[in-house]
Formats: structure tokens, C-alpha cells, sequence
């Protein structure tokens, strides 16, 4: 694998994505290379479904590798809502500012805020689905935004984890954000499993 494109037609997605698959050291890109292709349908009822469903799709049209990421925030009061719909819990047509007012809306008033984040990757080689891995992160979602940087619902996620402080995703630089979320952490158990099979690779060569 020596050219990667990433499947997303998320810019918060993609600027958090590429810095983390520098370890691989080849060509990553996006989108952009190909355009024209249609957009991947997602259709599942899981994130991991479509992760898969997406990374087949672009692998399909370009005839490249590809890393496909479906990510949703999962809301215990709200029965796991938004879930695989979070990128349009507002509408079709709802941007992030649509979808947190919405969630605010229907949080209010209610004790049990926990939330956590999942991140489903799905990769792609040579037309094939080779490597699946997921990530989550646990936290509460919080009354008001805070923050200014990230995007989705960061402003309102406050995860649990101690190296957060009580900040939000949005309060959080993008290297300590990617130490500690659901994406970051998916992340790393592909790069696990690409260290992990290039060793049992060298072991079968000798």
C-alpha cells in the first residue's frame, strides 16, 4: 500500500485523520483526487456497516485503497439517539450548529447526560475489506457549548477521561483530543493491526 485515500466528505474527519496516519509513511489523500464520484450511501444501522459499505464503494470508483470512518455519538437518555444519524439528527439538510440545538433541546431538563462517542474504520485493499476496528470514548454532554475548535458535537461532549480536565472535545488541542478519542483510539488499533500483520508477515518470510 503505498497511496491511501481517505473517504470522507468531512473536513473535521479528514484533518483529524491524516496527522494520525502519518506513522504509515505513505501518500494519503482525500476526496478531492477523484472527483465526480458519487457520494457512498449510508444505509446501515450500525457504524461499522457503514464504514464498510463506504470504504466499498470508493474503492470501487477509484480502483485505490481506502479508509472509510463512521463515527456517532450514542446518548443513554436517548436510547443510543442519535447514533448512526448524528451527522443529520436535525434533517437531511441540518450543518452541526442545527444538530447540537436539536440535542440541547432534547436533553433539557433531563439527570442522565452520559453519552459516549464510537468510531467505526474500515480498510480497504485491493477491492477487499482487510482490516475493521472500532474506538469509543465515554462522557456526559453538557448544558451549554464550550470551545471553539473541533466540530459535531464537540462543543458540548465533555469525556471522562482525567487527561481532559472537565474540558470539552472542542476546549481540547487536536494531539490531546486525538490521545483520548473514540477516533484516535480506532486509529491506533488499525495501526496495531497493520504493525501486527506486517510481523507475521516477516516471520512467514524467514
Amino acid at each position: 500500500m503505498s497511496r491511501l485515500l481517505v473517504a470522507t466528505t468531512n473536513k473535521g474527519k479528514l484533518s483529524e485523520l491524516v496527522p494520525m496516519l502519518a506513522p504509515l509513511g505513505i501518500e494519503v489523500v482525500g476526496l478531492d483526487v477523484a472527483p465526480g464520484v458519487p457520494i457512498a450511501p449510508e444505509e446501515q444501522d450500525t457504524c461499522a456497516g457503514n464504514a464498510r459499505d463506504k470504504a466499498l464503494h470508493y474503492a470501487r470508483h477509484t480502483g485505490l485503497d481506502v479508509l472509510a470512518d463512521d463515527s456517532g455519538l450514542e446518548v443513554a437518555a436517548l436510547n443510543g439517539a442519535p447514533g448512526v444519524h448524528s451527522a443529520r439528527y436535525a434533517g437531511p439538510e441540518a450543518d452541526d450548529a442545527a444538530n447540537r440545538a436539536r440535542l440541547l433541546a432534547e436533553m433539557d431538563g433531563r439527570d442522565d447526560r452520559g453519552a459516549r462517542f464510537v468510531c467505526a474504520l474500515c480498510l480497504v485493499e485491493d477491492g477487499a475489506a482487510a482490516i475493521e476496528v472500532t474506538g469509543s470514548c465515554e462522557g456526559t454532554i453538557g448544558t451549554a457549548e464550550r470551545g471553539e475548535m473541533g466540530f459535531g458535537y464537540d462543543s458540548l461532549f465533555h469525556p471522562d477521561d482525567a487527561a481532559a480536565g472537565g474540558r470539552t472535545f472542542a476546549e481540547l488541542p487536536r494531539e490531546e483530543k486525538a490521545a483520548i478519542s473514540h477516533r484516535g483510539r480506532a486509529l491506533n488499533a488499525l495501526l496495531d493491526a497493520l504493525a501486527a500483520r506486517a510481523t507475521r508477515a516477516e516471520g512467514g518470510a524467514r
